[in-house]
Parts: structure tokens; C-alpha cells; sequence
């Protein structure tokens, strides 16, 4: 299966300082990845390189075989679902959660003066019915509880379709109800055949959904260690990344971790 997403000798220098270090990484359209490492490790930025959001400084970073720097960005980055806390601020808080859902169609925020077609009010509906998101269709997105907020922006993300999915953080901040809810669901998601790539950040193993194939771990800008997960998620590496003995355990497809 072809590469959704390339990235050779990815370099990030903002300020002198250096954020991602000559990186190389790709996905295949079937794999869903999970990058974990400390903060300051590029996680967000290398996140932001794959939506199109942000260019490298040097290297060659090539999304939706388009190469960043030299394709139309607004044609691209309606094929890349992003979903992010810094995206949900962008919402205006009195529109309703149908519409912030709708207004994905267009690539825009808040609804204006658009006209969408009934096929794309019978996408978000289902969309939303999918996401367990149908009976708030008419709140205001203000109003909703952070696990809520988080679902709406997901359903969002997913609204045109997109050849690949971008989650940052996606369970942060969520109590564990919440946050086992959320997961449940990505992990149907992430285990479905017509569900595109998927990349998630996130801080901690056990905010990986069952159905995720692959890790990457960050340390500094630089890759600690890639590939299949099973292989990636080791006590060795994950001690190495963080900097301090830690052990992981895995039951069922779902990973725990510890300090040793």
C-alpha cells in the first residue's frame, strides 16, 4: 500500500533552537500510529508538518503524495482530518454542534453564509450518530462537557472523508469515564477496514486504543524507536525516551505503564 505520508531528513529550527532533527518516518494508508514522548519532544510540530500546517526546514515532507512547499495547500488540507485543542478554541462557542460538524465541508469554523447540500447534512448526521453524538446535534458547542467537546471535534475530522486522520491528545484533560468512552470508540474506528491512516499524539500508554499497529517515540526531535507496536512499546525503549526505569505492560491489546 502506497505511503500517505514521507518525511526524509525533516528538520524543524525555529529560533535557532531545533525542534524535530534530520527525521525520517512513513505511513502506509492501513497503519494507525501512536507517537508518545516527553514534552518538547516534537510531537505536536511533527503533527503539524503532516496537516500541512507547518513547513519543514529542511528535508522533504510529502503528504497525500504532495510535497510540502510546492503543491496548493487548500486543495490538501481538506483531505487531512485534524482534530486538536488548539483547533476546538477556533469554534465559536454558540454554535451548535451540527454545524460545527457541517462547516468541515467548507473548511471554515463557524457557520456563515454557506450552502450545503443534503448529502452533506446526511453525512453529519451520521456522523454524529456514529460518534454517539446525535442527541446534542442542537447544543451549543460551548456548552458541552470536555469528553463532548472532544467527540464533536473527532466527528468533525472525519466528516469529508479524509485519506488521513490527525489526533493530538485526543483523551487529555477527560475524567475515565470520558476517556474510556472516547477510546472505545477510536478503537472501533482505528479496527475498521474503510477507516483511513491514522496518527495520534498523545502522553501516555494507556491512552492507546486497541486497533493502533504502530509507535513512534520522540526524545529531543530525534526518533528513539519505530515500527510495529509490540516491538516499539518495550520497557527499554519507553526508559529510554523518558528518561527514567520505567516498565509497560499489555492486556488485551491496551498498555499500561509505571515507574520502576
Amino acid at each position: 500500500m502506497p505511503s500517505v505520508l514521507a518525511l526524509s531528513d525533516v528538520s524543524v529550527i525555529r529560533d535557532s533552537n531545533t525542534i524535530i532533527d534530520k527525521l525520517n518516518w512513513s505511513v502506509e494508508g492501513d497503519e494507525r500510529w501512536v507517537i508518545l514522548g516527553p514534552n518538547g519532544a516534537g510531537k505536536t510540530t511533527l503533527l503539524q508538518i503532516a496537516a500541512a500546517m507547518t513547513h519543514p526546514s529542511a528535508g522533504t515532507a510529502i503528504v497525500l503524495d504532495s510535497q510540502l512547499g510546492s503543491t496548493d495547500l487548500f486543495e490538501l488540507r481538506p483531505r487531512v482530518g485534524f482534530a486538536s485543542s488548539a483547533m476546538a478554541k477556533r469554534f465559536p462557542t454558540g454554535e451548535t454542534v451540527l454545524n460545527v460538524v457541517i462547516t468541515a465541508a467548507y473548511s471554515v469554523t463557524g457557520r456563515w453564509n454557506e450552502s450545503y447540500d443534503d448529502v452533506d447534512l446526511r453525512r453529519a448526521q451520521r456522523v454524529l450518530a456514529e460518534w454517539k453524538l446525535d442527541h446534542l446535534a442542537d447544543r451549543l458547542f460551548g456548552s458541552l462537557s470536555d469528553g463532548e467537546q472532544k467527540r464533536v471535534q473527532i466527528a468533525r475530522s472525519v466528516m469529508t472523508d479524509p485519506e488521513l486522520l490527525l489526533l493530538d491528545e485526543p483523551a487529555a484533560s477527560l475524567d475515565l469515564g470520558a476517556r474510556e468512552e472516547l477510546l472505545q470508540l477510536l478503537g472501533g474506528y482505528a479496527s475498521s477496514s474503510v477507516a483511513p491512516a491514522i496518527v495520534m499524539v498523545t502522553h501516555h500508554v494507556e491512552e492507546i486504543p486497541r486497533g493502533f499497529t504502530h509507535a513512534l517515540l520522540l526524545t529531543k526531535g530525534g526518533v528513539v524507536a519505530s515500527g510495529a507496536i509490540h516491538d516499539v512499546l518495550t520497557a527499554d525503549n519507553l526508559s529510554l525516551t523518558f528518561g527514567l526505569p520505567i516498565e509497560v505492560t499489555e492486556n488485551d491489546g491496551r498498555y499500561a505503564a509505571r515507574a520502576v
